[in-house]
């Protein structure tokens, strides 16, 4: 097991636990930030958990639920309030009312410090990793170890090695990964290999965008409208050059962190239907989270029911969404 000291200090309210690992902490502090990778662990094996939001950036938040057994549901969600990548980060940790992260009424919330270092040397990697979590009270700490805190954790941790040995799956090089979330959600991930401020500037300004965003070969994207404050309309309209055939989509910004969040609606647009009234409309959630091979690009999806998001799937949208990225590395980030 990978735990191996847990403290608990009635006097300073807090909880104390120590795992280690045969990896470089960069590896593990990756594990941590990567949605894909940390809901594989943070929930205990019979509790899983899924990750609809993952910021790691100061003022950022996550959002996430765990299921158990017999369907029950139990979302939480962090407030991150510091963050010295790849070193350390310190969450506010809680109990949510719904998955849209709203605290809990009646539930404690914790300060949780996680600090990453490397043990070992470059021909025999390590690394420990040390979370502190800080109580309101001796009460709240009580109460929560009660419920099987540490015990869930132990178990949790213990799922952390089979991640590490998998991350080939999550490096730079796989292209472009679908995971479907409940019904109406979708998340596409790909790990990018430029910074999260080159990647940033590619997604919001429209001559970048121009080069890299094309569609399918033989079309071009002679209409360019970005978004990059709230309340932004933005447009972005394609045409096939041998039969002049068009369509586009155009919606709102609805929430941005530069550089690292970008939420938008959309909807699609054609000459038939200038407005996109008669389509439905997404939200379409961008997170950028800077990784060990580049930075890790994660759109959440969500659409009005499950029929419409897999009609939507069905269409290629992910095989078209690699090749846009394959090429905004060759012909965007490497300048």
């Amino acid at each position: 097991m990978p735990v191996t000291s847990v403290t608990t200090d009635e006097q300073a309210l807090t909880l104390t636990i120590i795992a280690d690992f045969p990896v470089p902490a960069r590896c593990l502090w990756d594990a941590y930030t990567d949605p894909r990778q940390i809901e594989r662990f943070w929930g205990p094996p019979e509790y899983p958990a899924t990750f609809t939001r993952h910021d790691a950036y100061p003022g950022g938040r996550s959002h996430y639920f765990m299921t158990g057994p017999d369907g029950d549901h139990s979302p939480g969600f962090w407030e991150w309030d510091s963050v010295e990548a790849p070193h350390r980060f310190t969450v506010r940790d809680g109990f949510a009312e719904d998955d849209n992260g709203t605290a809990s009424a009646i539930m404690p919330t914790m300060t949780m410090d996680f600090e990453f270092t490397d043990t070992g040397t470059e021909d025999a990697p390590g690394s420990r990793v040390t979370t502190v979590t800080s109580f309101n009270s001796l009460e709240e700490l009580e109460k929560l170890t009660a419920m099987g805190m540490i015990e869930g954790t132990r178990a949790a941790m213990g799922q952390i090695e089979a991640v590490l040995a998998d991350l080939a799956s999550f490096a730079a090089g796989n292209g472009t990964g679908l995971q479907r979330i409940g019904e109406t959600q979708a998340r596409v991930s790909r790990v990018i290999c430029g910074s999260v401020d080159q990647v940033w500037r590619a997604h919001t300004e429209a001559e970048l965008l121009q080069r890299w965003q094309l569609g399918p070969d033989g079309w071009s994207m002679p209409v360019c409208q970005a978004g990059t404050s709230v309340g932004d309309i933005y447009r972005s309209e394609w045409r096939n050059d041998a039969t002049g055939e068009q369509f586009g989509f155009t919606g709102e910004v609805v929430d941005i962190a530069a550089p690292h969040r970008l939420v938008t609606t959309e909807t699609m647009i054609s000459p038939d239907d200038p407005t996109g009234a008669k389509s439905p409309r997404t939200l379409n959630e961008m997170t950028l989270t800077p990784v060990g091979d580049g930075t890790l690009l994660s759109y959440l999806i969500t659409y009005p029911d499950a029929d419409i998001r897999e009609q939507v799937l069905a269409t290629g949208m992910v095989d078209g969404l690699e090749s846009s990225y394959a090429r905004l590395e060759q012909e965007v980030l490497p300048q």
